[in-house]
């Protein structure tokens, strides 16, 4: 069983101004709410906007670079994308890793294609990009874009990657359509209001919900961890 905390990012449309005060108000709600010390990993998007609100959410405080750890690296650098932020600590935070799988809907838009990893992982240096093969982004095409099929394909192999974690609590921050469309998936068992208010309702900006994703046919197969022979 998996606790998602599913994130959507400051949308490429908001404001500038707008946005960050979406990012630093929900820092303030999940330490408030106890959130931020539950979360054992963090799945980003790898776009520039996703990266940025899932480090200014669930990151570490200012980097100041006097830490006695000299191999402790920032989270996001100073300014990275042109943000006119200050460079944020990986300490007190949990792992970052990003991954291609729940990008946001691919083709066309230009803002939803990705820079190379070289130069995100210059901006990101305590992003973990090992999970991307390719340096250049070779999903995005300018002539054609994904339909709601595909998006939601990709969605469910990104599901199948996470129980490949061990990982209980995680928070996955990605896109709105990418979760619409994945989601819609899901829910049939549950009642309508359920499936229609809460799982296949489309998200708002910065909007955080708490799901918990169990694969019923292993419901009583794990090994209980307290017992002694």
């Amino acid at each position: 069983m998996h606790t998602l905390e599913y994130l959507t990012s400051a949308n490429c449309q908001c404001t500038y101004a707008h946005s960050i005060s979406q990012v630093d108000n929900l820092r303030k709600h999940v330490n408030a709410c106890g959130v931020a010390k539950k979360i054992e990993l963090v799945v980003v998007s790898p776009l520039l906007r996703t990266m940025q609100t899932a480090v200014g959410v669930f990151g570490g405080d200012k980097f100041t670079n006097t830490s006695s750890l000299e191999e402790e690296k920032p989270l996001m650098v100073e300014n990275a994308g042109n943000s006119s932020r200050h460079a944020i600590s990986s300490s007190n935070s949990p792992p970052f890793i990003a991954v291609e799988y729940c990008r946001e809907r691919m083709g066309r838009n230009a803002c939803d294609k990705r820079r190379s990893i070289t130069e995100y992982s210059a901006l990101f240096p305590g992003i973990d990009f090992s999970q991307i093969e390719n340096n250049e982004d070779v999903y995005w095409k300018p002539d054609s874009r994904e339909t709601d099929e595909q998006v939601a394909a990709r969605g469910v192999t990104f599901f199948k990657w996470l129980w490949s974690r061990t990982e209980k609590e995680i928070a996955v921050v990605t896109h709105s359509a990418f979760l619409l469309e994945t989601l819609r998936l899901f829910g049939n068992d549950t009642h309508p209001s359920i499936k229609t208010n809460e799982i296949s309702h489309p998200f708002s900006n910065c909007e955080l919900r708490s799901m918990v994703l169990v694969d019923t046919s292993m419901l009583g197969s794990d090994v209980p961890i307290a017992n002694y022979p």
